[in-house]
Protein backbone atom coordinates (compact mmCIF):
# COMPACT_ATOMS: atom_id res chain seq x y z
CA UNK A 1 0.00 0.00 0.00
CA UNK A 2 2.74 2.49 0.99
CA UNK A 3 4.78 1.67 -2.11
CA UNK A 4 1.79 2.39 -4.35
CA UNK A 5 1.11 5.63 -2.50
CA UNK A 6 4.70 6.80 -2.81
CA UNK A 7 4.74 5.88 -6.49
CA UNK A 8 1.63 7.96 -7.14
CA UNK A 9 3.16 10.90 -5.31
CA UNK A 10 6.33 10.52 -7.39
CA UNK A 11 4.28 10.32 -10.59
CA UNK A 12 2.62 13.65 -9.85
CA UNK A 13 5.88 15.33 -8.86
CA UNK A 14 7.88 14.28 -11.93
CA UNK A 15 4.96 15.19 -14.19
CA UNK A 16 4.83 18.69 -12.72
CA UNK A 17 8.61 19.08 -12.98
CA UNK A 18 9.30 17.40 -16.30
CA UNK A 19 6.04 16.59 -18.07
CA UNK A 20 4.90 13.30 -19.53
CA UNK A 21 7.62 10.68 -19.95
CA UNK A 22 7.69 8.11 -22.75
CA UNK A 23 7.58 4.48 -21.59
CA UNK A 24 8.36 2.16 -24.49
CA UNK A 25 7.86 -1.58 -25.00
CA UNK A 26 6.08 -2.19 -21.70
CA UNK A 27 4.75 -5.37 -23.28
CA UNK A 28 8.23 -6.86 -22.74
CA UNK A 29 7.65 -6.97 -18.97
CA UNK A 30 6.77 -10.47 -17.72
CA UNK A 31 3.18 -10.74 -16.50
CA UNK A 32 3.23 -14.04 -14.62
CA UNK A 33 6.56 -14.07 -12.80
CA UNK A 34 8.88 -11.89 -10.77
CA UNK A 35 11.96 -10.55 -12.52
CA UNK A 36 15.03 -8.40 -12.02
CA UNK A 37 14.78 -5.06 -13.78
CA UNK A 38 18.29 -3.86 -14.66
CA UNK A 39 19.53 -0.66 -16.24
CA UNK A 40 22.64 1.52 -16.47
CA UNK A 41 22.64 3.92 -13.51
CA UNK A 42 22.78 7.42 -15.03
CA UNK A 43 21.17 9.69 -12.47
CA UNK A 44 19.71 9.46 -8.98
CA UNK A 45 16.12 9.67 -10.27
CA UNK A 46 16.27 6.92 -12.91
CA UNK A 47 15.03 4.30 -10.38
CA UNK A 48 11.94 6.48 -9.89
CA UNK A 49 11.25 6.49 -13.61
CA UNK A 50 11.85 2.74 -13.86
CA UNK A 51 9.34 2.07 -11.08
CA UNK A 52 6.81 4.37 -12.74
CA UNK A 53 7.34 2.82 -16.16
CA UNK A 54 6.87 -0.74 -14.86
CA UNK A 55 3.72 0.06 -12.87
CA UNK A 56 1.62 -1.63 -11.48
CA UNK A 57 4.40 -4.09 -10.58
CA UNK A 58 5.96 -3.42 -7.18
CA UNK A 59 9.69 -3.69 -6.54
CA UNK A 60 12.25 -4.06 -3.82
CA UNK A 61 15.60 -2.34 -4.16
CA UNK A 62 18.93 -1.94 -2.45
CA UNK A 63 19.89 1.22 -0.56
CA UNK A 64 23.15 2.07 1.17
CA UNK A 65 23.16 1.23 4.85
CA UNK A 66 23.89 4.82 5.93
CA UNK A 67 20.44 5.95 4.81
CA UNK A 68 18.79 3.68 7.36
CA UNK A 69 20.46 5.47 10.29
CA UNK A 70 17.87 8.25 10.09
CA UNK A 71 14.68 6.88 11.75
CA UNK A 72 12.30 8.79 9.49
CA UNK A 73 14.15 7.81 6.34
CA UNK A 74 14.46 4.23 7.60
CA UNK A 75 10.68 4.05 8.04
CA UNK A 76 10.07 5.36 4.51
CA UNK A 77 12.67 3.09 2.90
CA UNK A 78 11.47 -0.01 4.72
CA UNK A 79 7.84 0.64 3.79
CA UNK A 80 8.97 1.20 0.19
CA UNK A 81 10.55 -2.30 0.13
CA UNK A 82 14.18 -1.14 0.39
CA UNK A 83 16.79 -3.18 2.22
CA UNK A 84 20.18 -1.97 3.49
CA UNK A 85 23.49 -2.87 1.88
CA UNK A 86 27.02 -2.13 3.09
CA UNK A 87 28.68 -0.56 0.07
CA UNK A 88 32.24 -1.09 1.34
CA UNK A 89 31.76 -4.65 2.55
CA UNK A 90 28.52 -6.24 1.32
CA UNK A 91 27.77 -9.50 3.12
CA UNK A 92 25.80 -12.60 2.09
CA UNK A 93 22.50 -10.79 2.75
CA UNK A 94 23.03 -8.70 -0.39
CA UNK A 95 22.28 -11.89 -2.33
CA UNK A 96 20.11 -13.84 0.12
CA UNK A 97 17.63 -11.05 0.89
CA UNK A 98 16.55 -10.33 -2.70
CA UNK A 99 16.55 -14.05 -3.60
CA UNK A 100 14.15 -14.75 -0.74
CA UNK A 101 11.94 -11.84 -1.74
CA UNK A 102 11.82 -12.88 -5.39
CA UNK A 103 10.89 -16.43 -4.41
CA UNK A 104 8.40 -15.74 -1.61
CA UNK A 105 6.67 -12.46 -2.45
CA UNK A 106 5.10 -10.59 -5.35
CA UNK A 107 7.99 -8.12 -5.43
CA UNK A 108 10.36 -7.92 -8.34
CA UNK A 109 13.77 -6.28 -7.96
CA UNK A 110 15.30 -3.13 -9.43
CA UNK A 111 19.09 -3.32 -9.77
CA UNK A 112 21.81 -1.26 -11.38
CA UNK A 113 24.54 -3.79 -12.26
CA UNK A 114 27.19 -1.09 -12.59
CA UNK A 115 26.63 0.01 -9.00
CA UNK A 116 27.55 3.70 -9.05
CA UNK A 117 26.02 6.21 -11.47
CA UNK A 118 29.27 6.87 -13.31
CA UNK A 119 30.56 3.34 -13.78
CA UNK A 120 30.43 1.25 -16.94
CA UNK A 121 31.79 -1.82 -15.16
CA UNK A 122 29.17 -4.49 -14.59
CA UNK A 123 29.17 -6.56 -11.43
CA UNK A 124 27.93 -10.12 -10.90
CA UNK A 125 25.16 -9.56 -8.34
CA UNK A 126 22.27 -9.53 -10.78
CA UNK A 127 23.47 -12.75 -12.42
CA UNK A 128 23.83 -14.59 -9.10
CA UNK A 129 20.46 -13.42 -7.80
CA UNK A 130 18.67 -14.30 -11.04
CA UNK A 131 20.21 -17.77 -11.09
CA UNK A 132 19.38 -18.54 -7.46
CA UNK A 133 15.84 -17.11 -7.63
CA UNK A 134 15.20 -18.66 -11.07
CA UNK A 135 13.83 -15.44 -12.55
CA UNK A 136 14.55 -13.61 -15.81
CA UNK A 137 16.49 -10.38 -16.11
CA UNK A 138 14.69 -7.55 -17.93
CA UNK A 139 17.00 -4.89 -19.42
CA UNK A 140 15.95 -1.25 -19.61
CA UNK A 141 17.53 2.10 -20.35
CA UNK A 142 16.80 5.62 -19.18
CA UNK A 143 17.54 8.45 -21.59
CA UNK A 144 16.90 11.95 -20.39
CA UNK A 145 18.38 14.75 -18.30
CA UNK A 146 21.11 13.73 -15.88
CA UNK A 147 21.22 17.07 -14.09
CA UNK A 148 18.51 18.63 -11.95
CA UNK A 149 18.56 21.68 -14.18
CA UNK A 150 17.86 19.54 -17.23
CA UNK A 151 14.97 17.86 -15.45
CA UNK A 152 13.37 21.22 -14.63
CA UNK A 153 13.90 22.38 -18.22
CA UNK A 154 11.54 19.54 -19.16
CA UNK A 155 14.03 17.77 -21.40
CA UNK A 156 12.46 14.60 -22.75
CA UNK A 157 12.61 11.44 -20.63
CA UNK A 158 12.39 8.00 -22.24
CA UNK A 159 12.45 4.58 -20.60
CA UNK A 160 12.59 1.60 -22.93
CA UNK A 161 12.36 -2.07 -21.97
CA UNK A 162 13.99 -4.96 -23.80
CA UNK A 163 13.40 -8.68 -24.18
CA UNK A 164 13.79 -10.68 -20.96
CA UNK A 165 17.17 -12.36 -20.59
CA UNK A 166 16.81 -15.99 -19.54
CA UNK A 167 19.89 -17.66 -18.10
CA UNK A 168 18.68 -21.23 -17.67
CA UNK A 169 21.19 -22.29 -20.33
CA UNK A 170 24.11 -21.21 -18.13
CA UNK A 171 24.92 -24.16 -15.84
CA UNK A 172 27.08 -22.36 -13.25
CA UNK A 173 27.57 -18.81 -12.08
CA UNK A 174 31.34 -19.08 -12.04
CA UNK A 175 33.47 -16.33 -13.60
CA UNK A 176 32.68 -17.53 -17.12
CA UNK A 177 28.94 -17.73 -16.44
CA UNK A 178 28.80 -14.28 -14.84
CA UNK A 179 30.74 -12.79 -17.74
CA UNK A 180 28.25 -14.28 -20.20
CA UNK A 181 25.29 -12.75 -18.33
CA UNK A 182 27.07 -9.40 -18.16
CA UNK A 183 27.73 -9.58 -21.90
CA UNK A 184 24.05 -10.20 -22.58
CA UNK A 185 23.03 -7.28 -20.39
CA UNK A 186 25.54 -4.88 -21.92
CA UNK A 187 24.51 -5.92 -25.43
CA UNK A 188 20.86 -5.32 -24.51
CA UNK A 189 21.63 -1.87 -23.06
CA UNK A 190 23.51 -0.84 -26.20
CA UNK A 191 20.69 -2.10 -28.43
CA UNK A 192 18.01 -0.27 -26.45
CA UNK A 193 19.99 2.97 -26.40
CA UNK A 194 20.35 2.87 -30.18
CA UNK A 195 16.66 2.10 -30.63
CA UNK A 196 15.70 5.17 -28.60
CA UNK A 197 18.28 7.40 -30.25
CA UNK A 198 20.87 6.11 -32.76
CA UNK A 199 23.14 9.05 -31.90
CA UNK A 200 22.92 8.63 -28.13
CA UNK A 201 26.15 8.83 -26.15
CA UNK A 202 25.99 8.90 -22.36
CA UNK A 203 28.41 11.41 -20.87
CA UNK A 204 28.55 11.31 -17.05
CA UNK A 205 28.16 14.69 -15.38
CA UNK A 206 31.65 14.51 -13.86
CA UNK A 207 33.21 13.88 -17.27
CA UNK A 208 31.62 16.79 -19.09
CA UNK A 209 33.91 19.59 -20.14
Amino acid sequence: MFFRFIRQVARVIVFIINGRASYEQRDKLPKDTNYILVAPHRTWWDPIYLALAASPKEFSFMAKEELFKNPILRFILTKAHAFPVKRDNPGPSVIKTPVKSLKNSDLSLIMFPSGTRHSDELKGGAALIAKMAKVPIVPAVYQGPVTLGGLFKRKKVTVRFGDPIYITDIPKMNQEGIQEVEHRMMTAFEKLDKEVNPDFVYIPKNKKS
